[in-house]
């Protein structure tokens, strides 16, 4: 009997080497080297400039990844059930507004007042004022866009927006937090920043071989489109005019956490969320490729996950940091965008069933 059971013992454990070995996962990882991790230093030094923001009911919605006002004050919120939430301008009365038949996540109004949207599942979108949905793009370059993740709109019209991953469909894998998971741990460079001309109806590639390309920013000056790179922790500048126009560098690089949106501020500021500090396991693993296989084999629960902890940053075209606000407790967690007005800033949320709104005045920002 005890030789049986140790027999049995024997090939349980074969077949759990030879399934963590061998058994089949969808990421085909690449080796890179993660840049050390700067943690919460210098620039990055924590604090509580988060904490006391209040917050604003959006009925039976959460996850308002997005926030944009109207020019009547209104406020427009994309959340997870894929329905787009307007408020009143003081923050009460929140109504279900139009149901984009998706998940919506970056939202921007154009020139002319309708709300455009990078819907993870449909594409890029125009909502007219009245609600009526209609679609701009779902390919880029003969490759359909498979997780539209931010959009901004240029003065002159034309509509930039990030393909955050072409190998991992936020639709297909039926999660967009899983399909970013994925990505990230294939660091593949599948992301792309895309831009619509709505003068030819066609979206175009400006860059491609982007680490999770998500939040997407144009220029104060319109010379230049920021870009978050989430899978290497930083934020990439691409110029659409000017000596350097069709060139791509680096504007702030090895940040402490995985940057999510990016979004254009008032006097010079542009806002970066932070969804998650960076995980020592995935920059550990970064040039061990099959080791990060082994990783995608374990149950769902021991694969690495966004940790709530609040975080937002504003940088100037320079790259400084011009502020840093934490809340170290992530009371509002899994910060994903900032909106700036002259009075307040709202903050977007993966998984808050509220947006978070704090004022200027009380956090000392000018």
């Amino acid at each position: 009997m005890a030789k049986k059971i140790a027999t049995g013992v024997i090939v349980l454990v074969g077949v759990i080497v030879l399934y963590f070995l061998t058994w089949p996962v969808p990421v085909d990882p690449v080796a890179w080297e993660a840049p050390p991790n700067p943690g919460y230093t210098g620039p990055f030094e924590p604090n509580t400039r988060l904490k006391g923001m209040e917050t604003l009911p959006m009925g039976d919605y959460h996850g308002p990844e997005d926030i944009a006002l109207d020019r009547e004050g209104r406020i427009y919120a994309a959340t997870h059930e894929g329905v787009i939430v307007r408020l009143e301008a003081d923050g009460s009365n929140p109504v279900a507004w139009v149901k984009t038949g998706g998940r919506p996540l970056g939202i921007d109004f154009d020139n002319h007042g309708n709300l455009i949207v990078a819907d993870v599942y449909r594409g890029l979108l125009s909502i007219t004022p009245d609600g009526k949905v209609s679609e701009l793009a779902t390919m880029a370059d003969g490759i359909p866009i498979g997780y539209a993740d931010d959009v901004d709109v240029a003065k002159d019209g034309k509509i930039y927006f990030s393909d955050a991953s072409t190998k991992f469909s936020a639709k297909a894998v039926g999660d967009t937090l899983a399909a970013g998971i994925l990505d990230l741990m294939e660091h593949g460079g599948h992301g792309r920043l895309l831009v619509y001309d709505p003068a030819t109806g066609k979206a175009t590639t400006a860059v491609d071989g982007l680490h999770f390309a998500n939040g997407v920013a144009v220029s104060h000056d319109q010379t230049y489109v920021l870009v978050n790179e989430t899978g290497a922790y930083r934020v990439t500048r691409y110029w659409i005019s000017g000596p350097k126009k069709g060139q791509t560098e680096p504007l702030i690089e090895n940040l402490p956490s995985f940057p999510d949106n990016i979004s254009t501020g008032l006097n010079g500021r542009y806002w970066v969320a932070f969804v998650s500090p960076r995980n020592p396991l995935i920059d550990n693993l970064s040039g061990k490729p099959f080791m990060r296989k082994v990783i995608m084999r374990l149950p769902a629960f021991m694969q690495p996950t966004a940790q709530p902890y609040g975080h937002i940053i504003a940088i100037d075209g320079s790259g400084n940091v011009l502020e840093n606000m934490h809340d170290p407790d992530g009371a509002y967690p899994i910060n994903t965008s900032i909106t700036e007005t002259e009075d307040y800033l709202y903050i977007g949320s993966l998984v808050a069933p509220v947006i978070g709104r704090l004022s200027k005045a009380k956090a000392g920002i000018q």
